[in-house]
C-alpha cells in the first residue's frame, strides 16, 4: 500500500498563503528539513500533526489527508498488476510519483483501463452468447443453407444454356423461395438483436457506486436525520417485534398491490430478511426526495446504471437506519465491545445487515470502530467491497487467499479471526463468517457467501475479537498481501499469480 502523496498540495497551499518552509515549520512545532521531505513526499504525516497543518494552512484534514489520491494510487497498482501489462515491468512504487505530478494523466488512466475492461466483459459476453444461443446458432444454420441452396441454383442458371423452359422456371421458383426464407431468416435475426439489451452487463457502474460509498465513507447524514423523523411518526419503535405489522398497514394504505407483491417475494425468507424488507420499502416511500437528491447530485454516477445501482444501495442504506438508528446502535456496539451476535439478535437483523451497519458509524464526533467490509461467494468474487482510507479492498480479481474471508468456507456457520499483517508492517483484525443467504432444500444447494469486517489492530482492545490476541510489536501475525500480483512475498506457498515486482 502506497503512501499518498500529499507533499505537493501541502507546498502548493503553503505558496498560495506566501509563507516560506522555515515560517510554517516553526508554526507546526517541526524542523525546516522535516517539512521539506514531507513537501517532497519523503515522509508520512498524520495524526496531530495533520491536524496542526490544516489549521495553520486555514484548510481542512480533508484537503489535506490525501483520501482521493490514496484511492487513484491503489487503482494504477491493480492496473499495473494486470497480466495484461506484465511485460512493461511497470514499478509500482512510480504509481505515487505518478498522482503527485500528472494527476489528471494518473485519472485518465484509470478511466480507460476501467473502459478497457468493461469492453473486454462485453465482447465476452457476446462471445458466449454467439457460441451458446440456440436461436442464433440455428438462425446462422439456416442462413448458410438457403445462400448454398442460392448460390447452386445459381450457379446451374448461370452455367447451363439449354435448361428447359419448365425446368428454368422450378430454378426460378426456388431461388425466390430460398430468399424469401433468407431475408425472413435475416429479419428474424435483426428483430431478436432489436429487443435485446444494446449493452450487456458493465463493471464500469459498479466501481462508480463503489467510489460513490467510499467517498461518503458509506454515511449520509441527510439520511439518517430523515429516517429519524420518518421513524417518530411511525408511532412503533423499529426494533420492537410489532414492526412488521405495522410497517404492513403503513405500506398497504398506501398501496395494496405493493403489499401483497412484498408478502409474496417474502414468504421463504428468514424473518430478518422480512423485516427488512418491509424496512425498505418504507425507505422507498417516504424518503424518495432524499435519496433522489443525494443521487443526483454525486459528480461521480455517470451513467443511468450507476444511478440504479446508487439509488438501491441509499435505500437499503436508508432500511439499515431505520431498523438499527445510529445512536442506539453504536451505543449498543460500544457496550457489547462489537458482538455482532449480540447486536444481531438485539435488533432483530441478520449478520449480513448488522455488519453493513457496523461499517457505517462514521458520524462526525460519533463514529464508531471504523470498520472495512467485504462479501464474497465460493468463487472467490467479491460482490460487495466498502473499504477503508488505509485498507484498500481489491477492485479487480480476487484478494489474498490468506484473508480470513476464504477462510471461513473452510468453517461454515463459525466466527473466522485473524491478526494479520501486510507488507509495509501495517497490522489488522479480519473477522468472517459464512452466512446462508436464501432458503434451501433438499434437493437445492446450499447458497453460501462469507462476511468479513476489518480493522486496524490498534482497536483491537475496543472489541471482543481482539480478546486473546497478542497485540505487541514483536508478536507474529498473519503475512498477507492484498492480492497476488501486487504482493511482494515472492516465497509465500499461496501465492497464485507471479509478482509484477518480482525480478
Amino acid at each position: 500500500m502506497a503512501r499518498t502523496p500529499i507533499g505537493m498540495r501541502l507546498r502548493e497551499r503553503r505558496k498560495s498563503l506566501g509563507r516560506t518552509q522555515a515560517e510554517l515549520a516553526n508554526l507546526v512545532g517541526i524542523s525546516p528539513s522535516y517539512l521539506n521531505l514531507i513537501e517532497h513526499n519523503k515522509r508520512q504525516v498524520g495524526g496531530a500533526l495533520l491536524r496542526r497543518l490544516a489549521e495553520t494552512l486555514e484548510v481542512g484534514i480533508d484537503y489535506l489527508d490525501g483520501a482521493a489520491e490514496r484511492r487513484l494510487i491503489q487503482d494504477l497498482d491493480e492496473i499495473a498488476a494486470d497480466p495484461l501489462h506484465a511485460d512493461l515491468g511497470i514499478d509500482p512504487e512510480s504509481a505515487a510519483d505518478l498522482v503527485a505530478r500528472h494527476r489528471p494523466w494518473a485519472s485518465l488512466m484509470v478511466k480507460q483501463h476501467r473502459e478497457t475492461l468493461d469492453q473486454m466483459e462485453t465482447v465476452r459476453a457476446l462471445s458466449d452468447r454467439l457460441s451458446q444461443d440456440p436461436f442464433l446458432s440455428d438462425a446462422v444454420h439456416g442462413m448458410l443453407s438457403n445462400i448454398a441452396a442460392i448460390r447452386s441454383t445459381s450457379e446451374i442458371l448461370a452455367s447451363v444454356a439449354d435448361i428447359p423452359e419448365d425446368q428454368q422456371l422450378r430454378f426460378h421458383r426456388n431461388l425466390a423461395e430460398e430468399s424469401a426464407r433468407l431475408s425472413d431468416i435475416a429479419q428474424a435475426m435483426a428483430g431478436y438483436f432489436d429487443r435485446a439489451p444494446s449493452r450487456l452487463g458493465s463493471v464500469t457502474p459498479a466501481e462508480e457506486v463503489d467510489d460513490f460509498l467510499l467517498e461518503h465513507q458509506n454515511y449520509f447524514a441527510a439520511i439518517e436525520e430523515a429516517v429519524e423523523g420518518f421513524s417518530e411518526s411511525l408511532g412503533c419503535d423499529p426494533v420492537a417485534p410489532e414492526f412488521e405489522s405495522v410497517a404492513h398497514r403503513v405500506l398497504a394504505e398506501r398501496s395494496p398491490e405493493l403489499v401483497a407483491a412484498l408478502e409474496t417475494a417474502t414468504a421463504e425468507l428468514p424473518a430478518a430478511s422480512r423485516r427488512f424488507a418491509f424496512a425498505r420499502a418504507l425507505a422507498v416511500s417516504a424518503l424518495r426526495e432524499e435519496i433522489e437528491d443525494i443521487a443526483a447530485s454525486a459528480e461521480l454516477l455517470t451513467s443511468d446504471a450507476a444511478l440504479v445501482r446508487a439509488r438501491r444501495a441509499l435505500q437499503s442504506y436508508a432500511a439499515a437506519a431505520l431498523l438499527m438508528p445510529y445512536d442506539r446502535f453504536r451505543d449498543a456496539a460500544i457496550a457489547c465491545r462489537y458482538d455482532i451476535d449480540t447486536l444481531q439478535y438485539r435488533f432483530g437483523v441478520s449478520l449480513e445487515q448488522t455488519c453493513h451497519r457496523l461499517a457505517s458509524l462514521r458520524r462526525p464526533g460519533a463514529e464508531g470502530v471504523p470498520f472495512a467490509f467485504m462479501r464474497s461467494d465460493p468463487a472467490g468474487y467479491i460482490t460487495k467491497r466498502l473499504p477503508l482510507r488505509d485498507l484498500p479492498l481489491p477492485r479487480y480479481g480476487g484478494a489474498c487467499p490468506l484473508w480470513a474471508i476464504y477462510r471461513a468456507f473452510q468453517t461454515p456457520d463459525r466466527v473466522s479471526r485473524h491478526l494479520v499483517e501486510f507488507p509495509d508492517r501495517s497490522r489488522f483484525v479480519f473477522i468472517a463468517r459464512t452466512v446462508a443467504k436464501h432458503a434451501t432444500g433438499f434437493d437445492r444447494p446450499r447458497h453460501l457467501v462469507s462476511i468479513m469486517l476489518g480493522c486496524d489492530a490498534l482497536y483491537a482492545p475496543d472489541i471482543v475479537y481482539g480478546d486473546g490476541l497478542d497485540l505487541s510489536a514483536k508478536s507474529a501475525a498473519e503475512p498477507v498481501g492484498s492480492a497476488c500480483r501486487v504482493c511482494p512475498r515472492e516465497d509465500c506457498r499461496h501465492r497464485q499469480e507471479h509478482p509484477i515486482t518480482g525480478s
